[in-house]
Formats: C-alpha cells, structure tokens, sequence
C-alpha cells in the first residue's frame, strides 16, 4: 500500500528518496523501510558525520504482504571535512495480496538496491551527492542525488538546497512454459525530479522549528502494467469484468511540512509535525504526528509516536467504473483511493559497550515496532463478489480495511 501523499516513519532521521511502481506493489511503507533505514543521513551544515556502521534486520507483514531482510550501512570520516558512505540492502517479497487475488498469482521475488555518497565540510556549508542503484525482475531505478546546507545567523540557522533525479525502466512479467520472464514487447520508462527546501531555526534554548517545502515531477509510465480497473458488467456474473489501468504521464507534486521539537527540562523532547500535500492528480493529504522520547537511567532511551494521515482520492481513481472506456484516465489503484489511517509507534534503544574491542567507541542496539491501521473511504474489498457473486455482486462489497505490522531491529557501532 503506498500512500500517495506520504512517507512513513523511519528509524531516526534518514533521507528520502523515490520508489518505484511495480506488480501490484509492496507496501510503499515497507519498501521505504528498507529503502530509508540505513541509507546515508542527509548532511547537517557545519557537522561531518561521525565513523559508524549500522547492521539491521526489517519484517513488514500485512494486507497479504510480507516484505523481510538485512541491510548495512557504512560511514567513513576522511580527515575533516569529507566523508563518504555506502549502503546495501534487500527486500524479500512474498506477496498474496487483495490486488493479486483479484487478477493474478501470489508470488515472491527480490529487490536489491545499493547505494554510495559524499559529504564535504567547507567553513559552514556542507555539500552532499550519491547515487542509489535499485533493481528487481520487472523493474530498475537508478537515482542521484544532491545538496547544499549552510549555518548562518550565528549558526542559529540552517538552510539547505537539494535536488535528486532519478530515471526508471519498466518491465512486465509473463509465464513462458512455465518460467517468468520479462514480456517483449513491454519496455517502459519514467524520470523523476525532486527539488527541496529546508529551513530549520533555534528558537530558543529548548526549541527548534523546521520548515521543509519539496516539489517534485514525474514524466513517463506512471502506472502498473499488472493492476486493473473494474466497470460495469450486466453480462459477467461477478457484475463486472476488468481492463488496463489508465494513467496521466505527467504528474506535479508539492509538499509542505513544519514541526517544532522542544527539550524538556527532565532530558526528554516532545516534537510535533504537521504535513500538507497535493498534487496535480487532484490528491490532498494531510499528516499529523506526535513523537516523544524519553532517557531512562544510563543506557536507555524510549521513543513513542503517534501519527495520522488522511487523503482524497485522485480525479481519475474509481472502485468501479461504469462501462468500459469511461473516461480518457481510470485508475483503481488504493495508492490513489481515499483513505485515513493511524500509526502507533514504540521504540527501544540500549547503549553499551565493548570492553575487549578499544576501537568501537559507542555502540548502540535498537528495536522498533510500529502498528498501522488504515480504513479505505472508497475502495471495496473485491474478494468477496468474486468468491461468492451469487451473494454480492461488484461495487457492493464492504469497504476493505487493512492492519500492518514493521518491525525492525538494528545495531549500531562508531568507532
């Protein structure tokens, strides 16, 4: 399940990039677990990041979706002012989702990105860049990304500029004698720009206010060669028969977001974060969290959050359509549906030592668990006509609903 207007909750603060279609998805909250937990820190002005490595093991499961696996992160300080990083990841998909069911096979696959970047200190401007590498059997993405932060106003303020770009090949899976091999005759592309703005301001002693504005632009093949619309069929049992998505290939997005993180007195932080979202497809979304944390004696430290999203529906999404060509764009996808959902998030962090390994001067272990709970507004639950279509026909099933799990467990080591 991807959500149109957002990006899920990460471990601490990570950096964001794109992800791409592909049959009938993984969860984009599970692919931006993976894609977004140990991928490279976006720089902070006047700071090089410290020598560390990060080892960690992420599990989403639901909705018929279970993505698993390892990732590693590395970081290296080279003098000073530079550091470079890299990152290896894979995701293991095991899919039987409500969307496979309805018109294809489960199946399992692997994804697997890499990805590498730099981060130079010059006085108080910090430069970043990288490129993140992803592929899997019916699609590659290949992503670069930069920018610029620089500490002004006595260091009180930090702005900073990026851009990532990122270019897409798209394929689509068949069975030829009973092998899966990528269709022929179907090779599609799509380019992604993203450009950002990032003010974040010390207020006072205890409080920091960030505001963060992102426009991003899709061109190309922006849909799913495996999902599919619904339309009215008298003549079908079911009620309905199916045909090819139809997608807009241009798509403008922007992103407005602010929070304000304030230290109490006792060493814990409450920080709260509003986002806005609306695109040229018609979707708004908004996104509103609650994070507190909280040191507990010597080693550990608890984070618990809470968070709520909302959007409308794209101008084109239908559950069903009333006839078949109905309009020049048709999509059912719940990417693109009308939806609420709640978060409720609980993490652990213990620190420790390594008595025999001098070198390693921190080290910390970590795991978070994180339930969500979303409630689709228009998007029903088509099993149930295509199991039982004497009992319900199409467009008349419940509402589908969807429970989540992530878990994620990780160490961390700088030395």
């Amino acid at each position: 399940m991807q959500l149109s207007g957002d990006t899920q909750k990460a471990p601490r603060e990570s950096h964001a990039v794109g992800f791409s279609a592909r049959r009938v998805r993984a969860p984009a909250v599970a692919r931006a677990l993976a894609a977004l937990c140990l991928v490279a820190v976006p720089a902070v002005a006047g700071v090089v990041p410290e020598d560390r490595a990060d080892l960690l093991y992420h599990r989403y499961q639901g909705g018929g979706i279970t993505v698993q696996g390892p990732s590693i992160l590395v970081q290296k300080r080279i003098g000073d002012h530079f550091a470079v990083n890299a990152n290896y990841y894979q995701d293991m998909i095991s899919s039987a989702s409500i969307d496979v069911l309805l018109s294809a096979s489960p199946y399992k696959e692997t994804r697997t990105q890499k990805s590498v970047g730099a981060e130079y200190l010059h006085g108080k401007t910090t430069y970043s860049a990288g490129f993140i590498n992803s592929v899997e059997p019916d699609y590659k993405a290949n992503t670069a990304y930069y920018s610029v932060s620089q500490d002004m106003f006595g260091d009180l303020t930090t702005v900073t500029l990026s851009y990532s770009r990122g270019q897409d090949q798209i394929y689509r899976d068949i069975k030829v004698n009973g092998v899966i091999v990528n269709d022929p005759t179907f090779h599609q592309r799509a380019d992604h720009r993203v450009y950002g703005l990032s003010i974040s301001q010390i207020l006072t002693r205890s409080l920091v206010g960030t505001f963060n504005y992102q426009l991003s632009t899709d061109e190309g093949y922006l849909a799913s060669p495996y999902r599919e619309i619904r339309y009215i069929d008298p003549n079908n049992p079911l009620g309905y028969s199916l045909a090819s998505q139809i997608y807009p290939r241009t798509r403008t997005m922007d992103a407005l977001s602010a929070s304000l993180k304030y230290y109490l007195p006792y060493r814990a932080a409450l920080t709260g974060k509003y986002r806005f979202f609306t695109d040229s497809w018609g979707i708004v979304a908004h996104t509103l969290q609650l994070d507190y944390v909280q040191p507990v004696r010597r080693h550990w430290t608890i984070d618990g959050n809470v968070r709520y999203y909302r959007q409308g529906a794209a101008s084109f999404y239908s559950d069903i359509f009333p006839y078949a060509g109905y309009s020049n764009f048709m999509a059912r996808d719940r990417e693109l549906a009308a939806f609420h959902s709640i978060t409720l998030g609980l993490e652990a962090s213990y620190s420790f030592s390594i008595p025999r390994l001098t070198w390693i001067q921190k080290s910390t272990a970590t795991l978070s668990v994180d339930r969500m709970m979303i409630n689709y507004l228009d998007y029903r639950d088509a099993l149930y006509s295509k199991f039982d279509p004497a009992v319900i026909k199409g467009g008349k099933e419940p509402l589908y609903t969807l429970d989540a799990s992530i878990y994620q467990a990780y160490v961390s080591f700088w030395f």
